[in-house]
């Protein structure tokens, strides 16, 4: 089929590199001339495991193109799926100013019936918003049908995500659409959903909330295994064997960060507001989510005493490992969290290091060349993402270079026991006291 997808950013790159790759033909488009001209040379904006190469591979094939004309893409496809960005604003709620545009964009130059397609996280009712846009907009009354495919892709595993689904959402009450987006979908082997255009924008911010809910209730648990000497680990796992739960998001730590669940949380909490409806039990998920980061610092602090002139190293910075994605990151927050007290902070990711430079976070700290030179004379280590590559680092040698070697670990990453015998004084979260 001839896909356009409007907007390369990581969902829409991510989505035609895949559709690409299952034999569609894909132009994205994007307003942004110099990302254009990037991608034409083989440059990807974004890591993401698997993507370069998928990128690369379909370029070659000529099944995936970039455009900066919305007028080409719409031309040149049946299907026109939107994926431009749905920022907050400062009430929580989301942003729809490149949707509107986006919309007013195709009615303008649309000559034939499409499938006009949401890709990214909306409001429910944005369905039939584009649509009242797209009929106002199109002098010529050229016939459409907008459709409500939400994504639900993870950021570190979305090329594996969208090619070997869980499901596939689509709304609409169009027969004619339905046949079109059916078989975009066909290659992907995967179940797919049919619901109305309201359920379908819902079920997005529905599924985010409930997995913000469950790290909130976990880390909830954390503080009572802390205060009560209880190993939340194993909390976890005797909860997550019921069925009816489930392990996963039931991983005490940080919180949640990153660009979609602070994002749709707060959305959905304005949505339901809107509604009449509010949804106050996700207001005390955001406030766990806070308050565990507050917890986590108050626990550096009183451990060090004073954090000004201490020489802090960080390990960690995007929101969550296999990804350059800073974005909302509570790692982020907490470098800032320990600059604004006075420290030295000495910090080193394994892929985030030139977002944070590029978008100037964590001013004041210093980022080193490899996590080994983050913790050289360190008086203490704050484990803030948890990459696969700390795990692999020689820890009696990191004990051997720090200052004093205290670790704060805020995703759990290694076994107390462990850390205790190789001579740390490890702190975990949920996981009693001390090692």
């Amino acid at each position: 089929m001839d896909i356009a997808i409007i907007g390369s950013g990581y969902v829409g790159l991510v989505t035609g590199a895949c559709f690409a790759d299952v034999g569609h033909n894909v132009i994205c488009v994007d307003n942004d001339e110099r990302k254009v001209k990037s991608l034409l040379g083989g440059h990807i904006p974004i890591f993401e495991p698997g993507l370069e190469e998928l990128v690369h591979r379909n370029v070659s094939a000529h099944r995936l193109h970039f455009t900066s004309s919305i007028e080409e893409g719409v031309d040149r496809s049946q299907v026109v799926f939107i994926a431009v960005p749905t920022p907050p604003q400062a009430d929580g709620s989301v942003d729809m100013t490149y949707i509107e545009q986006v919309a007013r964009e195709i009615a303008a130059v649309m000559k034939e019936y499409r499938v006009i397609v949401d890709k990214s996280t909306v409001p429910v009712k944005t369905g039939e918003k584009v649509a009242n846009t797209i009929r106002r907009y199109n002098k010529a009354g050229v016939d459409f049908d907008v459709v409500s495919n939400p994504e639900f892709l993870r950021e570190g595993c979305a090329v594996q995500d969208l090619m070997c689904p869980d499901r596939i959402v689509i709304g609409s009450s169009s027969d004619r659409a339905l046949a079109l987006m059916k078989k975009v979908y066909e290659p992907f082997m995967a179940p797919i959903m049919v619901t109305d255009i309201n359920s379908a924008e819902l079920i997005k911010h529905a599924a985010n909330s409930f997995l913000a809910l469950k790290i909130s209730y976990i880390n909830a648990i954390s503080a009572i295994c802390e205060a009560s000497g209880a190993d939340v680990e194993k909390v976890a796992d005797g909860i997550g064997s019921d069925k009816r739960i489930g392990r996963a998001f039931l991983n005490a730590g940080l919180g949640y960060g990153g660009s979609c669940f602070p994002k749709d949380l707060a959305a959905f909490i304005a949505i339901s507001e809107e509604l009449g409806a509010p949804f106050n039990l996700l207001k005390e998920v955001q406030r766990i989510n806070r308050t565990q980061r507050e917890r986590f610092v108050k626990r550096v602090r009183e451990t060090l005493w004073v954090l000004k002139g201490k020489r802090i190293a960080v390990w960690g910075l995007t929101f969550k490992p296999d990804t350059d994605d800073v974005r909302s990151s509570v790692a982020i927050d907490i470098v800032n969290d320990l600059l604004r007290e006075g420290a030295d902070v000495i910090a080193y990711d394994p892929k985030g290091m030139d977002k944070v430079r590029e978008l100037n976070l964590a001013k004041g700290a210093l980022l080193a060349d490899s996590a080994l030179d983050a913790v050289r004379d360190a008086e203490a280590l704050v484990i803030a993402t948890e990459w696969k590559e700390f795990e692999a680092i020689n820890l009696d040698h990191v004990r051997k270079i720090m200052h004093t070697p205290i670790v704060f670990d805020g995703r759990n990453q290694f076994d107390p026991a462990t850390m205790k015998d190789l001579g740390f004084r490890y702190y975990a979260i949920g996981r009693g006291d001390a090692a």
